[in-house]
Parts: structure tokens; C-alpha cells; sequence
């Protein structure tokens, strides 16, 4: 059975192995994960970003979200990343992990959550996912992360 749990310190490093596993992240990506779980874990006085894992029998940990609220916006949310390890993609972790946050959300009076994606083939499967669970593409900043990648943003309203 899969849980949803605040992160704990003992979880970086399988979030790290995660990241690196799905084959979907370049390193500087991975290493912009990696600071926003330290920012996370190690400076308790910010409230930038939440993070959660999906964790089967409350230790093995196989996805997680980070997610927050949008600076200088009045009820609007940035979720930064979803990841689910490879070998339990499918299995609908990541829209367990998905409708988490938008329960989360809307607990804090939040209206909408804002995701942002590249236009990369390898990326149509994220792209298709956030479709089917009603996310909009509400804009496309093209050739923002370089040359032929496009920045998508999706956007749900709640």
C-alpha cells in the first residue's frame, strides 16, 4: 500500500536515485531538485516548498511531489516536481501524488496550481499526463530552455 508522508532526511538519497533513474532529468536539473529537498530539509524556517513521498510500507519510498505557494499571488501554487521511480510508473502513483496536492491546495484556499514542462518528445507521456488530469495548456514560451524547447505551462483551476 503506498502512503503519502511529509519527506524525511533519510529519503534524499532515494529522491536522488529516483531522479536520475527515470532518465528524464539532465544533471543540472537533478541538481535543482537537489537543492530545493536541502532547502526543504535542512532551513525548517522557509516555506517556499513542500514536499511529500509516496512510500510503500512507510519506507520504500517510489515518487514524490515538491510544490508551493506562488510568491507575490493570493491563492495560486507552483508544483516544481513529480517523479515516480521508473520500475512503478503505470501504477498511479503519480496521480495519487497528483490529486495530493491538489487536495493540499485547497486546504490552504489555494485556486489554481501552475506546472511548468518542456516541449521535448520525451516529455509528450508528462505533457499527456497533465492533460488527462485536467490540466490546461494555457501557454507556450517557445524556445525557452534552448533552440526547438519550448517552456509549456499548464494550468488547473479549482
Amino acid at each position: 500500500m503506498i502512503d503519502i508522508r511529509k519527506m524525511l532526511p533519510g529519503d534524499r538519497s532515494a529522491l536522488y536515485e529516483i531522479l536520475q533513474q527515470t532518465d528524464m532529468f539532465t544533471m543540472p536539473e537533478i541538481e535543482v531538485a537537489m537543492e530545493l529537498i536541502d532547502c526543504y530539509l535542512f532551513n525548517k524556517d522557509q516555506k517556499d516548498y513542500l514536499i511529500y513521498v509516496a512510500a510503500e510500507d512507510k519506507k520504500n519510498v517510489v515518487g514524490y511531489v515538491c510544490f508551493g505557494p506562488t510568491p507575490a499571488t493570493e491563492g495560486t501554487y507552483d508544483l516544481y516536481w513529480i517523479a515516480v521511480s521508473p520500475d512503478r510508473q503505470q501504477e498511479g502513483i503519480g496521480k495519487t501524488l497528483l490529486q495530493f496536492v491538489e487536495q493540499q491546495v485547497i486546504q490552504k484556499q489555494g485556486k489554481i496550481i501552475i506546472i511548468e514542462t518542456s516541449s521535448q518528445k520525451k516529455y509528450k507521456p508528462t505533457q499527456q499526463f497533465y492533460q488527462s488530469n485536467r490540466y490546461a495548456l494555457e501557454a507556450r514560451i517557445k524556445d525557452f530552455y534552448k533552440t526547438g524547447d519550448d517552456r509549456l505551462i499548464f494550468v488547473k483551476r479549482l
